[in-house]
């Protein structure tokens, strides 16, 4: 009794020392402007620490340090002071010093988590890094499939000087699309090249920058005459959502993008709540919301979330050993290895949704959501996107309609016509009795429109076409009229007897006619007759009646003859 007693003490004691610390060392490099991403990994320590099921008999101590965004020295350096402490992974950081941090992490067999979005991240790799951020030939397709799902075909896509457009690869492969490629200066003024845009009349538009800089282009936009009703924007940052655009709420402009964070889940608005009042503790406010909350801060969460239960999975499969190291010597982990391959094979519903990887260990599995601005609440998500079903859009046509609607209320539209029997003509005298603006006008086509604003409750000014042509196209392929003034945006709406054709539905879109009209036969139809005594008669002419009684006196005079000659033989 007594040695089976021993012998369960010392199983106990062996395993006690062999397996993972007490407590465990963990290193995030921050760029010194970022402070959310500081938070959010502070706050995921914690939330480890404070869960049960999470490696229960170890806390994680998280060490935060502060970098430049280009000083890959002083980062390196870093690293090296935190491993003669013993430390079990490196996080960070999202500038390009993140590389120079790799190579050093990979010397070591270090696990390294990145969060950034890696424009030269190479298809194939063999090292000891996790990049949570979606994958840039998957995000790709996604732009891919909503430009090709909104039926573009000349498209401008401006894309910040310096980047590779690996993200955008898949639009400038595509043959069915035409691309009008524009960089944007890194800084400063972009109205020259926006101008360039407006000149080729361009309306559709994908814009690829940060979010930092969204807000100052559209500005600029807006200031060369791209924002409006015409103009449609795709942006390809996923922070898109956090980018307040109240000032161009009435505008009409058409602003879809992806978020890759749902800030309806229930674990956002926790996250976002425990944030906000840890801080209060400490007495500092956080200005944060659902909609506020970064994709990197969500990133660096999620990432110690998902690292923490890879190293709970190995520390019930193998022992960990934690030992201090030299940036001199050639030491290595011995854990890094496997504790990288049980991050890739991890599966997490993070902040950022499902997280889990393909067989190269990319982050190629995700789901994202299609958000429109709206003119009433901000951003409104639309639809979902996913690699292996392409968009997705739920909302139904009773919504599509609803926003048509509300878009259309208490607008101006200007509505260039031509004077034409009986569509749109002048009320005589109209100067001797002082009628200006829409009273000018009388006819079919005036009574329509005026009846149609009524009913969807916009307004709206008529304007006679300054060079009197319905619309048509010249020798040089430009067009006149009524159509020109649309292409030109000098009118929004034209009305009258327009007849559709070809060349007309290709330039400008044309609403139900409202008159059908072809090429048709006109004849006069008979009249009936009385009937007569000798209708009978009616359905042969004489001559055939003259005939048909000659045919009879015939047959029965030769009948006759026959007969007779029978008789005198017999």
């Amino acid at each position: 009794m007594c040695f089976i007693g021993f012998y369960l003490f010392l199983s106990v004691f062996i395993y006690t020392s062999n397996g993972i610390p007490d407590s465990v060392r963990i290193l995030g490099l921050f760029d010194s402007e970022n402070q959310m991403e500081e938070i959010a990994f502070r706050y995921a320590v914690d939330r480890v620490n404070s869960a049960r099921h999470v490696l229960p008999r170890t806390r994680v101590l998280g060490q935060v340090e502060r970098v430049s965004l280009r000083d890959s020295f002083t980062a390196s350096k870093k690293v090296c002071n935190f491993l003669r402490y013993g430390l079990v992974g490196v996080f960070g950081p999202s500038s390009d010093t993140a590389t120079h941090i790799q190579s050093l992490c990979d010397a070591f067999e270090l696990p390294h988590v990145e969060t950034r979005y890696d424009r030269k991240r190479k298809r194939y790799r063999y090292d000891f890094a996790v990049n949570l951020y979606p994958h840039p030939e998957t995000l790709s397709k996604a732009y891919y499939d909503l430009v090709k799902s909104w039926g573009w075909k000349n498209v401008a896509l401006l894309y910040e000087q310096g980047s590779s457009l690996t993200e955008l690869q898949e639009l400038m492969k595509a043959q069915d699309i035409n691309f009008h490629l524009k960089e944007l200066p890194l800084e400063g003024d972009v109205r020259p090249l926006l101008k360039e845009i407006r000149k080729d009349s361009i309306s559709q538009i994908v814009l690829a920058c940060s979010s930092k800089r969204i807000l100052d282009i559209l500005r600029q936009a807006n200031q060369v005459g791209l924002i409006s009703t015409y103009h449609s924007y795709v942006l390809t940052s996923l922070d898109l959502q956090t980018v307040d655009l109240a000032e161009f709420r009435d505008s009409g402009v058409n602003i879809t993008g992806y978020s890759i964070i749902d800030p309806t889940k229930s674990e956002v608005a926790n996250a976002v709540s425990d944030w906000v009042f840890g801080e209060l503790r400490y007495g500092r406010a956080l200005d944060l919301t659902e909609k506020k909350l970064t994709v990197s801060a969500a990133l660096i969460y999620d990432a110690v979330l998902l690292f923490s239960k890879a190293l709970h999975d190995l520390d019930r499969s193998q022992d960990i050993s934690v030992r201090p190291m030299n940036c001199n010597s050639p030491d290595q982990t011995t854990y890094g290895s496997a504790l990288v391959s049980y991050m890739k094979l991890m599966e997490l519903d993070g902040l950022t949704g499902s997280i889990k990887f393909d067989g190269r260990g990319y982050r190629t599995q995700f789901s994202l959501d299609i958000i429109e601005y709206s003119h009433t609440e901000d951003f409104k998500k639309i639809g979902t996107w996913t690699p292996s079903y392409g968009t997705n859009f739920t909302r139904n046509y009773q919504d599509v309609y609803a926003q048509i609607i509300e878009g259309l209320q208490n607008r101006t539209f200007r509505v260039t016509t031509i004077l034409t029997q009986p569509y749109v003509m002048l009320v005589p005298d109209w100067e001797a009795l002082g009628l200006e603006g829409n009273d000018r006008f009388e006819g079919f086509a005036v009574e329509l429109i005026k009846d149609i604003s009524e009913i969807l409750k916009f307004n709206y000014k008529i304007h006679v076409v300054e060079d009197g042509n319905y619309g048509s196209l010249d020798a040089n392929g430009q067009w006149n009229g009524m159509i020109k003034e649309l292409l030109d945006q000098k009118a929004d709406v034209a009305i009258g007897d327009l007849s559709i054709n070809y060349d007309r539905e290709t330039a400008v879109d044309f609403t139900t006619p409202f008159l059908n009209t072809g090429i048709s036969i006109l004849y006069k139809k008979a009249q009936k007759k009385p009937p007569s005594l000798f209708s009978f008669l009616l359905p042969f002419s004489v001559d055939v009646w003259i005939y048909m009684a000659t045919a009879y006196l015939g047959v029965s005079v030769l009948l006759f003859i026959l007969a007779r000659k029978h008789l005198l033989s017999g």
